[in-house]
């Protein structure tokens, strides 16, 4: 059984009122006033003309509108108009000449003014009934149209952020793997080096899968918490590193949190441990995060630009610098300042980042 709801009921509802107004407004107009008391028979046309308008109101906005107009024939349509016009003032004629309305009328006219009305003679335009006609059809053309427009419009939405969440899913997942297929790669190497070591990693690695696969399920996550996660991810990453690299990381204290989305600034990181650190040659990375205020967060990178091939430490591939910048477009439209200088002054690659997170 179907559960029925009171906005199930709020279209019809507001049909039935608008009707009632309109019905009440028309059924009681009358031509002529003083002591004029109009026949049965007027009544009667009166109500069949507005079963007629209404019958009009629908036809025109199940059938001429959705069928003509909005498949793009104009031509048709504009006939169909004009069809309907001429049915519905041809009925209106029709009536009036079934119930004998003219003569009615000048009995009615003049038992009550005392003289015949004016101006019978030959035929005439029924100016009222044909407004009348053209207001009905004007009105269930527009809101035919109106209605049409909004629902087109509610669709596109939906499927924009159908395809957004998607792209976003997509995404993150080309990301996700990618970081941790390389972090493996690197404790593997470390095992071969020193056990307590990897066996530090190996906890610190545990706790960054648990941040990315439950603490981000929801889409966001809080800036202290990704914080935390670079915080991490740079410690592992300095596991395989000697002296001849310097990193250093500056972050807000204290934190005011946000929510971010996570492993945004990753791939920042990825690429500079792969083009900053080279085996034989010294090489400093600078990673620094800041809030100029608490909605507004800013990331700047530095990283040595090397001659000699750099260790592929990150395993970075150009996917993680695209997806992030595809996932700033999606995420903060509007919203963030990308700049990326690939040779500074100071023989440096620089990337900063300016977010506005709310």
């Amino acid at each position: 059984m179907a559960v029925l709801t009171p906005r199930r009921y709020l279209t019809p509802l507001i049909h039935v009122l608008v009707w009632g107004l309109f019905g009440l407004t028309f059924l009681l107009f009358q031509p002529l006033t003083g002591r004029l008391t109009m026949p049965p028979q007027f009544w009667l046309k009166q109500g069949l003309m507005f079963a007629a308008w209404i019958a009009t109101f629908y036809f025109t906005s199940k059938f001429t509108v959705p069928r003509l107009l909005l498949h793009g024939r104009t031509e048709w349509f504009i006939l169909a108009l004009i069809a309907t016009t001429v049915v519905v003032l041809s009925f209106s004629k029709f009536l009036e000449s079934v119930l004998d309305l003219p003569a009615l009328m000048d009995k009615a006219f003049q038992a009550a003014v005392g003289r015949p009305r004016l101006n019978r003679g030959g035929p005439h335009i029924d100016t009222m009934g044909l407004l009348t006609t053209m207001f009905v059809l004007g009105i269930s053309t527009s809101i035919t149209v109106v209605q049409k427009w909004q629902k087109d419009a509610q669709i596109r939405q939906t499927l924009e952020q159908q395809r957004v969440s998607s792209e976003l899913s997509v995404l993150k997942a080309q990301i996700n793997p990618h970081f941790f297929f390389n972090t493996l790669n690197n404790i593997y190497a470390l095992t071969l080096l020193d056990g307590e070591q990897a066996r530090v990693a190996i906890h610190r690695l545990s706790r960054m899968m648990r941040y990315v696969l439950y603490d981000t399920a929801g889409g966001l996550t809080l800036l202290s918490q990704e914080i935390a996660f670079v915080q991490d991810y740079i410690t592992l990453m300095q596991l395989r590193l000697d002296e001849r690299v310097t990193v250093t990381f500056d972050r807000p204290e204290p934190v005011r949190d946000v929510p971010v989305a996570p492993m945004l600034l990753l791939p920042f990181l990825e690429n500079a441990f792969k083009h900053g650190v080279a085996a034989t040659q010294s090489s400093k990375i600078y990673i620094g995060l800041s809030q100029p205020s608490p909605d507004v967060l800013e990331l700047e990178v530095r990283n040595t630009l090397l001659a000699l091939p750099s260790t592929d430490l990150a395993g970075s591939n150009g996917i993680g610098l695209a997806n992030t910048r595809r996932r700033l477009d999606l995420l903060y439209p509007g919203r963030f300042s990308l700049l990326v200088d690939d040779h500074t002054p100071a023989n440096e690659f620089r990337v900063h980042l300016t977010l506005h997170v709310t």
